[in-house]
């Protein structure tokens, strides 16, 4: 089982208030004390899956108050082992859908956010997953390129990208666009300045099979967004599944800088309109899959705004995936 412990600090005096709110909300264990201080500590030990509907509850009772604290702690073992509650979970009056298989969108937004930060680990881990996947290229090694993939640092940022959308968090938005922007340039100019120094067999299989787009790429990156966006979700690894997201940007993209530095302008293009569609369907795939395991904002105004901004967004992707779809069976059949 999934645990998390909510700690709760109140005012004394609306002590009543919380024994109402708790009481309201089923857990597998509950305690209270009262401190020196005149304030009172409650601590409520409860499944994953049921966090969401407690922390939306104390958002909308005492979210604007300043007298009131929540924190939420993860849970790794608990003696004795905890009993399901007798009061089974209610299907949520305002949704009428079950509780979310997955961890709460507050929990899910901080540790993207984390993810999605700019510090000298993320410049780093660019760099140092540019240089094991050149290597892994140039000595036609899937097991070096796959070593690169598990440092993944584009996941984040991107998964970032896909939650803003899906929340209309325009500040994400913004910070995501910037970061993934940041480490896509990072990318190819380190990759372009090795090219320039290095002579580039344009007839490597790790190279020949990345200049080459086709549908069956947009499957994969499908397929990748959504393990990725799942990663956050369900808690799991989001390095291990990491891997199945960076196959379908990291190496794509070391290969348009190789090329690009060796002066190969014509095969880099193919690499660069393979990176692109795997840039949009990851994305894509990470808004249905966050819309699929039901991540909404709280207020009805926030998901009007987040309405229209998946709306905008799936279309422009769309528009921008036909058109690339277009370009690759041109150049298939030229070819």
């Amino acid at each position: 089982m999934n645990l998390r412990l909510i700690e709760m600090s109140i005012p004394q005096a609306d002590k009543g208030r919380i024994d109402s709110f708790l009481e309201d909300h089923p857990s597998l264990w509950q305690s209270r004390e009262d401190l020196p201080d005149g304030r009172k500590i409650a601590r409520v030990l409860l499944d994953a899956e049921d966090v969401e509907k407690i922390l939306d509850s104390w958002e909308k009772q005492f979210g604007s108050t300043g007298d009131y604290r929540l924190m939420l702690l993860p849970v790794e073992a608990t003696l004795p082992r905890p009993k399901e509650p007798e009061k089974p979970i209610e299907e949520s009056a305002e949704e009428g859908e079950k509780k979310p298989a997955r961890i709460s969108r507050e929990e899910l937004y901080s540790d993207i956010e984390d993810a999605a930060r700019l510090t000298t680990v993320f410049v780093a881990s660019i760099f140092l997953s540019s240089i094991v996947a050149i290597i892994g290229i140039l000595q036609g090694s899937p097991a070096v390129i796959i070593g690169a993939m598990v440092i993944a640092p584009l996941l984040g940022p991107n998964v970032a990208l896909s939650l803003a959308t899906t929340l209309g968090d325009l500040p994400l938005l913004r910070k995501s666009i910037m970061i993934s922007g940041l480490g896509i340039l990072l990318v190819v100019g380190f990759s372009m300045a090795v090219g320039l120094f290095l002579q580039i067999d344009p007839l490597l299989p790790e190279i020949q099979s990345r200049t080459r787009a086709d549908p069956a790429n947009i499957l994969l990156a499908l397929s990748a967004g959504s393990a990725g966006a799942l990663a956050f979700t369900t808690g799991l690894s989001a390095a291990l599944i990491g891997v199945m997201a960076a196959v379908a940007l990291l190496p794509p993209l070391v290969v348009f800088g190789l090329l690009a530095g060796a002066g190969q302008y014509s095969l880099a293009r193919g690499a660069a309109l393979l990176f692109l569609t795997n840039f949009i369907c990851v994305n894509m795939a990470g808004v249905l899959t966050f819309l699929f395991q039901g991540i909404r904002p709280l207020s009805w105004w926030d998901k009007e705004r987040a309405k229209k901004m998946v709306w905008i967004a799936s279309a422009l992707w769309a528009v921008l995936l036909l058109a690339l779809i277009i370009v690759m069976l041109l150049a298939k059949r030229s070819g």
